[in-house]
Parts: structure tokens; C-alpha cells; sequence
């Protein structure tokens, strides 16, 4: 089973938040999760907070709507 830390980590890593990865995310918050899961998804939210992850999901969002 996957954690949201392999997730967190994997992303901080690469610097990039796919769509699937956001989608297994909500689906792990969803349930319970301890607090190392807890304290990586608090700092995966600074990261992007800050630009150090950049979203697909934004990014398509931004895309979609500057072509309307």
C-alpha cells in the first residue's frame, strides 16, 4: 500500500504534482493516516505554497481558461 509520504516524497523530489498523484492523495486523506503522512502533506502544501511543486492540475486549469 502506498503511503502519502512515498507520494509527498516523490513529488518534492521532482518538483512536479501529476493529476494521478493529486487523485491518490484525496483518496489517502480521505482515510485515517498518521501523523508522518499528516506532517508530509503539510509540507507538500508549502511547497507548492511557495512554487517549489507546480500543480498539473492548475496548470491545465490556467491553460483551459486562457484559451475561453
Amino acid at each position: 500500500m502506498i503511503l502519502i509520504r512515498d507520494i509527498v516524497k516523490q513529488t518534492l523530489t521532482s518538483g512536479y504534482l501529476s493529476a494521478d498523484a493529486e487523485a491518490q492523495l484525496r483518496q489517502l486523506l480521505a482515510d485515517k493516516y498518521d501523523r508522518k503522512d499528516f506532517n508530509a502533506f503539510i509540507a507538500l502544501q508549502f511547497a507548492v505554497a511557495e512554487g517549489r511543486v507546480k500543480q498539473e492540475s492548475r496548470e491545465t486549469l490556467c491553460k483551459t481558461q486562457r484559451e475561453v
